[in-house]
């Protein structure tokens, strides 16, 4: 059960902004690592810490994977981004990452419009 009590849509515009500004880009240290969608960002309950300080289970993100995917190592890593159904997983895999960035950027307009409605708000 998610333990965590950030605000999912607070949490989503961040990470929507984080992607926009190039987030995901090369790290200058290590350029040869690439970063993690969701990972590599404050969207992680985990980001930060050297080692895995919260279950992923705790995260809202885990309530949005297929519950058959939520044991999974990366469970936000196999949440569908659309009617396919392809995943954060098989879009880095592809090693296509401006892709994947447009893939996750149309997944969260999508879930951020989707709870603006519910909760009667408008774009800011």
């Amino acid at each position: 059960m998610p333990q965590d009590e950030r605000d999912i849509l607070e949490v989503l515009r961040a990470e929507l902004a984080h992607i926009e500004q190039g987030g995901y880009g090369r790290p200058v240290r290590t350029p040869h690592t690439p970063t993690s969608i969701f990972q590599g960002s404050l969207t992680c309950i985990n980001y930060g810490y050297p080692y895995r300080a919260h279950p992923c289970s705790e995260c809202f993100l885990d309530s949005l994977a297929p519950p058959g995917r939520r044991a999974a190592e990366v469970p936000c890593h196999h949440i569908p981004l659309g009617a396919d159904g392809i995943t954060i997983e098989e879009l880095e895999s592809a090693d296509n990452q401006s892709k994947l960035e447009e893939q996750v950027k149309a997944w969260l307009r999508a879930r951020i419009t989707e709870i603006e409605a519910q909760r009667g708000q408008t774009a800011c």
